[in-house]
């Protein structure tokens, strides 16, 4: 079973345009997830799929991978299925969907994601797809929309992904303390052939309400794995992010 990573980059942004190119201490955003994509152990390709000569030429100059896709596809994921597509990835092997702006992920999450795919009764399961959480520790998040929440069952499959504060504790007595939050970092992992399918599915109403993709897989009947991991991913969502980054760096 052969793992490929593939980051999906569009130039386009409406909150920071031209953000996989913007520097992060010295490099281009998306040479800095390149690079951490090859430091995982699981995989044994990654490629930049983007729409952008411009972000094709930066991936050219630093030595990676990239393809061109039409900029007419409607999300990421088709993104990544089309690359996959191009790249004839075989139906049972796995493809790696990796967030272009999380230039600082830890490798190993990558590998924690993968981990339930080469898991014994893994196909008994019925595993096909596969997201990373984390614990949430800074209390702004549980409540900020920026920031994904998840809620699983007892088996480890989501439940339920959403902007707002999930669980909700009724009862003002309850502390929050207490209480597992879970925030969604925003990394996939599918075979082939689940991708394809994902793809084939029209816009899901929660997906559009929350802005969530993930949540199409839900309302059609599927099932994501969630991983749990201790390494947090922070993200580029506006320029005054990158120094924040730039500093758990030094």
């Amino acid at each position: 079973m052969k793992v490929t990573a593939i980051i999906p980059s569009r130039y386009g942004s409406k909150r920071l345009e031209g953000k996989p190119l913007i520097p992060v201490a010295g490099k281009p955003m998306i040479q800095r997830v390149y690079e951490q994509a090859l430091k995982s152990k699981a995989i044994d390709r990654v490629i930049v799929a983007t729409d952008d000569d411009r972000i094709f030429s930066a991936v050219g100059d630093f030595g990676g991978q990239a393809l061109m896709t039409p900029s007419s596809l409607r999300s990421g994921t088709d993104r990544v299925a089309f690359a996959a597509n191009m790249l004839e990835v075989a139906p049972d092997d796995i493809v790696v969907n990796i967030q272009g702006d999380q230039p600082i992920f830890n490798p190993v999450c990558i590998d924690e994601m993968l981990a339930p795919f080469f898991e014994n009764g893994a196909k008994l399961q019925g595993i096909y797809m596969t997201t990373l959480a984390c614990r949430i520790v800074n209390p702004r998040e549980i409540t900020d929309p920026k920031d994904v929440k998840v809620v699983m069952d007892n088996n480890g499959y989501a439940l339920y992904f959403s902007r707002s504060q999930i669980p909700f504790p009724r009862d003002k007595e309850d502390n929050t303390e207490d209480i597992a939050y879970y925030k969604h970092l925003g990394f996939y992992t599918y075979t082939k052939k689940f991708l394809d399918t994902i793809t084939t599915l029209s816009d899901g109403t929660l997906e559009k309400i929350e802005k969530l993709e993930q949540l199409r897989v839900l309302e059609y009947g599927y099932a994501i794995k969630v991983a749990i991991t201790e390494h947090d991913s922070p993200e580029v969502d506006l320029i005054e992010d990158i120094q924040r980054i730039e500093a758990l760096l030094i």
